[in-house]
Formats: structure tokens, sequence, C-alpha cells
């Protein structure tokens, strides 16, 4: 177990490289099962979603090979069909991608219900739907997700609400199905194109990624290819906002300018100075911060993955700011732990009113999920004193190489084993 400790009040200033973007590669990698051929896939990250991913797929008898800190060659000619349990799920939601590829391939797949980040109910109602329009038969028997059937048929669906998961889990069910299958209403976020992207490499037909309506025409066959996942839009955001939260003169390398357009937006209107480049952007910050209002939405709109990230930044500014979640329930639990270093923030049901504070103290706080991991980091990075981030593992499901980064970038903070105390029983 570790922890991250973190002494703060210093600028940031330098460059940080942006890894893979996480949400493509969790989709990406198990769509692999669908080529029948090998598959090199680059700028992968290297965080623990993705080793979890990898691992499942070795076990289904993949033949993976590493041929880079971020590249592999995936090779799932020899795939077994098998139910994939409990303890390979638990920890990361994106493992109902698997039930998607296997369904595609083998036309059944048996697939434990996803764990992850415990922030609200995550229905995948929207992913059964789907899965049963294409000609599948779904039931969940003591926590399975078991899907058969005898073929898939091409279709149309109507999405009841935007669901990233469902739009990814129906195009991978989609792609080797008879005939055309039409998603409307589909979400839009940038690692959907990247998914379709990947898929017409392998000889796939998806049109309209990035649109809300998606049309997929099924083929019989897919085969090998070699792919870069894009870079991720939220780990650069979150250096964005930590850049402007602390202070300093930060440029972001290895990203899509587009995809952080909220983000940027968000933080010019704060007092930041956000300028692009074409695979940059460089974020400085000598002046106060002001409030301002952040409602989340899907994309193109304000990331929800952002908006922790947002608050600590919000904690700090001057004036009062309104932030609004309209995508997940139960996304302020990490309140409590900016509550105890002094922060201002009162939540009521998705709408928190943050009062800024001239500064934040440095105590001792947990990571509640993956974001707010992130948000602890930089609550940690402007307090003053120092910062103890516990339940780190959650940080290290989405953020690589976070400690290396930020200290590239002159932050005080360093990942710290913690050793477990055992507890000696008397006996008399």
């Amino acid at each position: 177990m570790d922890n991250f400790v973190i002494n703060g009040g210093h600028e940031l200033f330098g460059e940080v490289n942006i890894s893979g973007a996480k949400n493509a590669a969790v989709a990406i990698i198990p769509a692999a099962i669908l080529a029948d051929d090998l598959v090199r896939i680059e700028n992968i990250p290297q965080i623990s979603d993705v080793q979890l991913i990898i691992e499942i797929l070795d076990r289904m008898g993949a033949e993976i090979k590493l041929v880079n800190k971020n590249t592999i060659e995936i090779d799932t000619s020899n795939i077994n069909y098998q139910s994939v349990p409990y303890e390979l799920t638990s920890h990361f939601r994106a493992s109902y991608y698997l039930i998607g590829a296997m369904l595609g391939r083998f036309y059944q797949a048996e697939v434990a219900m996803p764990g992850g980040c415990n922030f609200g109910v995550r229905p995948i109602d929207q992913h059964i739907k789907g899965f049963e329009m294409l000609g599948a038969d779904i039931d969940i028997v003591d926590g399975m997700v078991c899907a058969k059937a005898e073929k898939l048929m091409g279709t149309s669906i109507y999405m009841d609400v935007v669901s990233v998961g469902a739009t990814i889990n129906i195009m991978l069910a989609a792609v080797k199905s008879r005939g055309l299958t039409i998603i409307e209403n589909a979400a839009k976020e940038p690692h959907i194109v990247d998914l379709a992207n990947f898929l017409n490499s392998m000889g796939a037909d998806v049109r309209g990624a990035g649109t809300d309506v998606i049309k997929i025409r099924g083929v019989e066959k897919m085969h090998g290819c070699t792919y870069s996942i894009i870079p991720d839009q939220i780990e650069a955001g979150t250096y964005m906002v930590a850049a402007a939260a602390c202070g300093g003169d930060v440029l972001i390398k290895n990203v899509i300018p587009k995809h952080l357009e909220s983000i940027s937006a968000k933080l010019e209107e704060a007092g930041a100075e956000v300028i692009e480049y074409d695979d940059a952007v460089r974020v400085t910050r000598f002046k106060s911060l002001n409030k301002c209002n952040v409602k989340t939405m899907p994309h193109p709109g304000f990331p929800t993955d952002m908006q922790p990230q947002m608050a600590v930044l919000l904690s700090v500014a001057n004036g009062t700011s309104i932030l609004s979640e309209s995508v997940w329930d139960n996304r302020f639990q990490y309140v409590g732990q900016l509550l105890r270093m002094g922060a201002d923030i009162q939540v009521d049901g998705k709408v928190a009113v943050i009062v800024g504070k001239p500064k934040l103290t440095g105590v001792t706080v947990k990571a509640t999920d993956l974001r707010a991991g992130a948000a602890m980091i930089i609550a940690g990075l402007v307090a003053e004193g120092t910062t103890v981030v516990e339940d780190i593992a959650y940080v290290d499901r989405g953020y690589e190489d976070v400690v290396e980064k930020l200290a590239l970038l002159g932050a005080d903070i360093k990942r710290v084993e913690v050793k477990e105390e055992k507890t000696v029983q008397s006996v008399g």
C-alpha cells in the first residue's frame, strides 16, 4: 500500500508529455478479439486498468508480446472462449467491453458485472438493450452477464440516454453482424472515434463516429493492423488544471487541442492563459483566479471526469462558483476531503456551491475514486503544508507516472510505501 506525500505551495514550470488515452485503450484492447489475427497497438498507457485487460486476454489464450513500454502486439488467432470471473472484473468498469467483443466473435459471452469507481449507479441496461436488438439473449445469473446468439443481425437502435459505454459495446458486437446497424443518440466522445478508427483499420465498416448517428455495416472477417491510441484528454486536462491552480507556465505536449476546448475555455474564464499549438497547449497563470460556473455535459461539453479537478481550482478562486453535475449521481463524494483542507463547498444534489478561499491546508485525505484522486493531488499541490493522499490505487488506474511527471514540473511529491501494522493479540 502506497501514499502520495505532497508539500504544496510551488508553482509549476516546464513540459509534460501526455500518455495514451485510458478510455480508448480499455475499449481498443478487447476489440482485438474481433480480428482473429495479430494487431500492434501503440501509445498504450502504463496504468492498472490496461494491465488488467491484457491479463484477461492472456488468460483467454491470446499471445501477447510487449514490444516496448507503450507498444504491445496481440495475436488472438488462438484465443479460447471462456467466462471472465469477478476476480478479474471487480477493479475496473471497462471490463464490460469484453461482452460486446466476445459476442461479436464467438456469439456468446459470460462476463462478471464490472467494478471500478464507486459513485452512483452505473446501469448496463442500454448495453443489454442493444445486444438484444442485435439478436442476443441476455441473462444475469449470480452476477454474471450471460449473452448468447445464434446469429447477430443489424438493426436500428435508439439509445434512451447518451451512454459512452453502451455505444462502444454495441459497436463491438455489431461490426461482424449481418447487415446494417444504426445507433441513434450515440455518444460522441473522442475515444469512440478512436475505437471506430481502430475497428476500420481491422476491416470494419463504421461511419459517423463523433456524431450522434453511427452506421455499422457488418463484415464477415476482420484482420490485423498497427494502430496508435490518441492522447488522453482527461490526463491532459488534469495537468492543465494543475498548472492553472498552482500558477506558473506549463507546456502540455502530445495532445489534440480540439479535444480540450471546453476545458481551455473554462480555464481562460477563471484567469489562466491557454495557447494552442498543433499538438500541445501551454497554460500560464500569474494573476488571481476568478470564479466561474461549470456544468458537466456529454462531449463536446465540459467532461464529468474533469469535475473534481475543477472543484479544487474553484476552491481557491475569488468569489462564489456554481459547479453542476449532469452526468453521474453522487460524484461529489470527494467534497468531504476538500472540506477537511479548509474548502468552503456546499452540495445540494447535483449542484455544488463553492466559495473561494485564500488557501487550503495540507492534511491526510483519501482518493474516493480515480478523478477524485487526481483532485486530491492538485489540492495538495496548492495547499500550505503537507498533504498525504491515501487509497492511491484509484489514481494508478488512470494516470501513468504521475509522480515523475509532476516532479519534473517542480512539484514536491513522492510515493511512499506504507507498511501495514500487524495486530498482536494477547492471550490471558
